[in-house]
């Protein structure tokens, strides 16, 4: 019977996991123990959280998020998160790779800056009964004069409420290490999916690059 028992156990293991694999270019968030990574105890369900490693090119970076919405709180400081909306931060990821590109343009002598008008994000599944949702981000680049050329990136949003976007603003010009050159911001427009997700976009010209 404890046989049986251990089986079975052993069984329902390897199902949950298998909820977290990914193949190319994937990132998983994994511990040491990645039956208790899976499952997120507030909910009872497999935890998903699968994150494409932002692919970018000299006219473009994309990626998506394929997870849940939310974490209960005892995941955050193990995710290296500011909250539980886990899918939302991955608008954080994307900015980390867009400003990355943006700076190697720039180094390349192939001045650039975000193209706001073709940002596409899109949320499906938000909101929605299973915690589940596919987070898609697409950021264009456009070249421009070297005098016009942006060398950093990020973002104010919110999933499903108001973006913080003053607050923002002002973390940002008044960085102690003077990261916005002329501290002149470059804010696009407000973007909402249809399923509640609003989000600013920011670029500027890096103090350190943009010379």
């Amino acid at each position: 019977m404890l046989r049986v028992i251990s089986v079975l156990v052993y069984g329902a293991l390897l199902h949950i996991v298998s909820s977290c694999e990914s193949t190319g270019n994937k990132q998983i968030f994994a511990g040491e123990n990645q039956d208790e990574m899976v499952m997120d105890s507030s909910h009872n369900l497999p935890f998903t959280c699968i994150i494409d490693t932002p692919f970018c090119s000299d006219s473009a970076c994309s990626g998506m998020y394929r997870g849940v919405e939310f974490v209960s709180e005892r995941y955050i400081d193990r995710l290296d998160l500011n909250g539980t909306d886990v899918a939302h931060q991955y608008s954080n990821k994307m900015c980390e790779y867009v400003g990355k590109k943006l700076k190697q343009l720039y180094r390349d002598s192939l001045y650039s800056k975000v193209d706001f008008n073709r940002i596409r994000i899109s949320t499906k599944g938000m909101n929605g009964d299973s915690n589940y949702v596919e987070y898609k981000v697409y950021i264009p680049f456009k070249r421009v004069p070297k005098s016009q050329a942006m060398t950093a990136f990020d973002h104010c949003g919110g999933w499903g409420h108001k973006p913080a976007l003053k607050k923002r603003k002002y973390d940002l010009l008044s960085s102690p290490s003077k990261i916005v050159k002329n501290k002149r911001l470059w804010i696009s427009r407000l973007f909402r999916t249809k399923e509640g997700l609003q989000e600013y976009w920011i670029q500027w010209q890096h103090s350190d690059y943009s010379r």
